[in-house]
């Protein structure tokens, strides 16, 4: 019984990722609006009663993918900040997630599904919730460390990281040509955070 139990979630695991993938990529191509249930069903191989057995509705699913990009995102920003400097410099740090965000926001359709669709489709206080619990959260942390460190003024951290966050969802739109460009401004202006000692 446990056997066929573990068999049967298995399967709907398996189903639902079918589901998130198949519409990962349709988003990704087309743009919510103009992706139907019908073809993400096609494409995942199921059928329309499992997409609403996992998922309520096409927004629902969208939600889920939204929610995917952010952790991936957040999880390549978290690989690139293990143990910049020694000790670890909170700038550098910054910095180094910062770039790690513009390149991950490079994936095929990712700036698409989270900077222009997610915002229209959840509204902002919906992607505001996701972000939180995956990138802004480290940026949050990220900035918090450098003001106790006293590596930034002591400006209000979560003000500057929204900020922040802006300047970074701002410059992952950015042309491909452009991108360079745009990461030496957001380094500078990270860098530019540092608070400079008194002189003695």
């Amino acid at each position: 019984m446990q056997d066929a139990k573990r068999t049967q979630e298995e399967r709907r695991a398996a189903t639902r990722q079918a589901l998130l993938a198949a519409a990962r990529a349709i988003f990704a191509q087309k743009g919510y609006a103009a992706t139907s249930t019908p073809e993400i069903v096609a494409a995942a191989g199921v059928t329309r009663g499992a997409l609403y057995h996992h998922f309520a509705d096409k927004q629902a699913l969208f939600g889920a993918v939204v929610e995917a990009e952010h952790e991936a995102v957040a999880m390549a920003i978290g690989s690139a900040t293990e143990g910049v400097g020694a000790p670890p410099d909170t700038i550098d740090a910054l910095v180094a997630g910062g770039n790690a965000y513009l390149s991950a926001m490079q994936a095929e359709g990712r700036r698409q599904i989270m900077l222009v669709d997610a915002p229209s489709v959840l509204g902002r206080a919906a992607v505001d919730a996701i972000d939180a619990r995956h990138g802004l959260r480290s940026l949050i942390e990220g900035v918090q460390c450098a003001r106790d460190e006293g590596t930034i003024s002591p400006l209000p951290t979560v003000p500057l990281a929204y900020l922040l966050s802006a300047i970074f969802d701002r410059a992952a739109l950015a042309p491909a040509a452009e991108l360079d460009a745009y990461r030496a401004g957001v380094e500078a202006l990270l860098r530019g955070l540092r608070r400079v000692p008194p002189a003695q």
